[in-house]
């Protein structure tokens, strides 16, 4: 892998907010990390870790793993959309009021979030901040 393509990886890392990148990146570089070092030894951890921590930054904070089992615990729950006239994406700051936020249950393994319907899209929201820090699609 060149210099370029990692230079690409660390920028797309760092245009993703922090507050959704924090478990998602630790968790892509350490698995990066020991699947480039199995491959291609010292040299391969260290690119390995750095796509890696890309990858797990756009898979998000639930994981690529625990996202569709999430997203079905959603849809059972069948809570109101708020209709939002704004973009639904990460970083965008709901309003103080109108909007119901929900305890995500501790086998989902995100703890200190809470999640909403908006535009009939779930999604994670730092509740401190009302900041979407994932997406669930």
């Amino acid at each position: 892998m060149t210099i370029k393509a990692l230079a690409a990886a660390a920028l797309l890392a760092l245009a993703i907010p922090a507050a959704a990148q924090a478990q998602g990146l630790v968790r892509g570089a350490q698995e990066g990390a020991a699947d480039g070092s199995a491959a291609a030894g010292p040299l391969g951890a260290i690119v390995g870790g750095a796509v890696g921590a890309a990858t797990g930054a756009v898979n998000g904070i639930l994981g690529i793993d625990t996202r569709p089992r999430f997203r079905s615990y959603v849809v059972r729950e069948r809570h109101p959309s708020y209709a939002y006239d704004g973009d639904v994406r990460i970083g965008t700051v709901l309003p103080s009021s109108g909007v119901t936020y929900y305890e995500v249950p501790a086998e989902h393994g995100v703890s200190g979030h809470r999640y909403t319907i908006v535009n009939e899209r779930p999604v994670l929201v730092d509740p401190q901040t009302r900041r979407i820090v994932d997406v669930i699609e």
